[in-house]
């Protein structure tokens, strides 16, 4: 069993946000970064299933140099070896980086693919699903479970109101995992020592034949969001007033 976690470098979540010059994206200098959240779960995932059932796990990133620490991370975390693309994806749409992962594995030909529901920067939730479609594979979104199966795997999915879905599919396959689905591990001493030793392929887009420019979605504007202070006072009986609070809260505040 071949397994590929898709994982991305995003800022940490302590990091203090500021606006970049262009008014675009945020400005990056100084910050410290971290595996995205999401992708660390399905990365959980790959690696609980090679504990239980054997195979091969390679962690696939994209981004500039400073990605190495998350593909360095994945590596100490149990992955066997990694393949980095070498190319800045700050621009690029859900599509693009789609693509791109898909051409990375055109070789490799996994039997599963796994990746975070979403970021946590962009939230597209797209890229996994994107990515099955361009590799003509089976997929599931929100997926809690995978367990294998005879004719392939066998996953559970969170659906609306607690309700739950088991699915039975064929591999090869691309599951987009939710967050919080098992406790993440730490890598060991050991696990670091050996990550300096497993192979780490290093491609660009252009070696891959894809071109990242002009994407399909482009953000115009990020900013800040407006914190405005009100006092609004409610009129008539304690009663009357106690459910104007609660439908206030309720549906303007959205804290209960």
């Amino acid at each position: 069993m071949k397994i590929v976690v898709a994982i991305k470098q995003v800022a940490a979540r302590d990091s203090e946000l500021r606006i970049g010059a262009s008014g675009r994206w945020i400005e990056e200098a100084d910050l410290s970064w971290e595996i995205n959240e999401p992708d660390a779960y399905a990365l959980e995932a790959g690696l609980q299933w090679k504990q239980k059932q054997g195979g091969e796990v390679i962690a696939l990133c994209a981004g500039p140099e400073r990605v190495a620490s998350a593909i360095q991370e994945a590596l100490a975390k149990g992955c066997d070896r990694a393949i980095h693309i070498k190319d800045d994806l700050a621009a690029a749409d859900a599509l693009a980086t789609g693509r791109l992962l898909a051409a990375a594995l055109a070789d490799e030909r996994p039997d599963l693919v796994l990746t975070g529901l979403q970021s946590d920067d962009l939230g597209f939730g797209q890229t996994g699903v994107i990515l099955a479609e361009l590799l003509g594979m089976a997929h599931a979104t929100i997926v809690m479970e995978v367990e294998p199966s005879a004719g392939g795997i066998r996953i559970k999915r969170e659906l609306e109101d607690g309700w739950f879905q088991h699915v039975e599919m064929p591999l090869p396959a691309v599951l987009t995992i939710q967050s919080g689905i098992s406790k993440l591990r730490y890598a060991t001493l050991m696990g670091i020592k050996k990550a300096k030793t497993k192979p780490v392929r290093r491609i660009s887009a252009a070696e891959l034949g894809v071109a990242v420019g002009s994407p399909g979605v482009v953000l115009e504007r990020v900013y800040l969001p407006e914190r405005n202070q009100r006092t609004q006072l409610f009129d008539g009986p304690p009663k009357a007033a106690a459910a104007q609070l609660v439908e206030k809260l309720r549906f303007e505040a959205r804290v209960i």
